[in-house]
């Protein structure tokens, strides 16, 4: 890698920093080739990218953004998953370390906040936004139909109470 290629891989990884929603930093030593493409090919599928950049240009990358916290997480061979979506990165990153032992979770960064490995975790197990914005519209549906039926309600009654009298009074 020439000099050139460097400044645009620190620019590019600066980006990254400061503009995604989640980084989450991982050793990956002793992955192979295939397993290496599965990942990415997941985290791609999740709306996440995978990226290995050496320690130094990350850290230069790292300077001046909100991330810069997690130097320290960069140590041997690391590799960085991103997305906008704060929970698809640590959720396939996660999955993946459970079914391959090889790629270990460090920790990462959500905007100013620090994550270590715990807190990755915790993120993954929490529902993505599709997810939440699904049920976010099932909550405000649900009170429509619920006003609906208590709207309802009274006429519905007042219609019983007027069919009981009408029976009433043909018996009588």
């Amino acid at each position: 890698m020439d000099r050139a290629e460097k400044r645009e891989m620190v620019a590019t990884l600066n980006e990254v920093f400061s503009t995604t929603g989640v980084v989450v930093v991982a050793h990956y030593g002793g992955l192979s080739v295939a397993e290496m493409t599965d990942l990415r090919a997941k985290m791609r599928e999740a709306g996440g990218t995978v990226k290995v950049a050496k320690n130094r240009l990350a850290k230069l990358a790292l300077d001046g953004t909100d991330a810069a916290h997690i130097t320290d997480l960069f140590e041997g061979q690391t590799l960085i998953a991103y997305s906008d979506d704060p929970v698809a990165a640590p959720k396939v990153a996660s999955d993946f370390a459970k079914a391959n032992e090889k790629l270990v979770v460090l920790g990462g960064a959500m905007g100013a906040t620090n994550l270590d490995a715990n807190g990755v975790k915790a993120l993954a197990t929490m529902p993505s936004l599709d997810e939440l914005r699904a049920k976010l519209v099932g909550m405000i549906n649900t009170p429509a139909t619920r006003i609906a039926q208590v709207v309802n309600a009274p006429a519905g009654q007042l219609a019983r109470v007027f069919g009981a009298y009408a029976d009433k009074g043909e018996a009588a």
